[in-house]
């Protein structure tokens, strides 16, 4: 998750966040309406100290300085809504290692935390293979900022373009730089 801090102590980070449903204007009656904002874009480990997302998530080195990586930012419990996190649980940006954001291509960034992630195992990545039409996928992320979301369900529809594939996820603002992944293999595509 990348995510905006109110306050950090030395045990807790305290996260900005503010009500699904009261920021959206929404009725009572929507899903998630109680829930807490906490993030603007999604992002995977993908290696002990790599963070895979979307370009347009973090779009210079300035930028990736003034981002906090996020992790635990979760529902454990029914009825607990998450509005902090261990503070060791939250990663500056050491470094932009690449990004690239085509208006209609590719768009991701991967960056270096300022210390190796522990406590979580990065993510296995498909490098090889081009995912095949009809390949069932889910997404993990923070639709609208809101705690992980798992969405599954969905299909690839068309793996053929350069820079992106297109599925059937059900993926919202915030879902930018989620992990898909592959239902069968369980790597990310």
């Amino acid at each position: 998750t990348s995510a905006k801090l109110a306050d950090a102590s030395v045990d807790t980070a305290k996260l900005a966040t503010e009500t699904f449903g009261e920021a959206m204007s929404m009725c009572k009656s929507e899903p998630y309406w109680d829930q807490p904002l906490g993030a603007f874009c999604s992002g995977s480990l993908v290696g002990p100290d790599l963070i895979m997302t979307a370009g347009h998530c973090v779009t210079s080195e300035s930028d990736c300085q003034d981002t906090k990586f996020v992790f635990g930012f979760g529902i454990r419990e029914a009825g607990k809504y998450p509005n902090s996190v261990a503070a060791g649980d939250v990663y500056g940006c050491a470094q932009l290692v690449g990004r690239l954001q085509e208006n209609s291509g590719a768009d991701w960034a991967l960056i270096r935390t300022d210390r190796p992630v522990a406590g979580h195992v990065p993510l296995s990545v498909n490098r090889g293979a081009v995912p095949n039409k009809g390949d069932k996928v889910f997404v993990i992320g923070h639709p609208a900022g809101l705690p992980t979301k798992v969405a599954g369900g969905a299909k690839m529809r068309d793996p053929s373009p350069d820079g992106y594939f297109v599925a059937t996820l059900d993926t919202y603002g915030g879902n930018s730089g989620s992990a898909v992944f592959n239902t069968t293999t369980g790597r990310v595509e």
